[in-house]
């Protein structure tokens, strides 16, 4: 693995700038750091996840400029694919249409 330089790249993408990228320790099933080890996926990857100090300005650019990085199997952006989502929050459900 080269996850180092993998995540030093991700880090310089325009789209995610602010963006710090952190590997996942621990489980791989859940979101928290809760071991020593890297997580690795059932195809023997690890887990980057991307902390950020800012919302991301635009995700469709974000998430292909991550699958054009070498080193990056796939991510968590959902673009293209809905018209509308639903939020869950404190303040209750509110929906989004695009």
């Amino acid at each position: 693995f080269c996850h180092e330089h993998t995540m030093r790249e991700i880090g310089k993408l325009p789209a995610l700038v602010g963006c710090k990228p952190v590997l996942r320790l621990g489980d791989v099933s859940n979101n928290k750091a809760d071991g020593d080890k890297p997580a690795v996926t059932d195809n023997g990857n690890y887990i980057v996840d991307l902390v950020f100090t800012d919302p991301i300005k635009d995700p469709v650019a974000a998430g292909k400029q991550l699958k054009d990085t070498v080193g990056v199997v796939d991510h968590g952006l959902f673009t293209g694919m809905t018209t509308a989502v639903i939020i869950a929050g404190k303040e209750g459900i509110t929906v989004k249409e695009a």
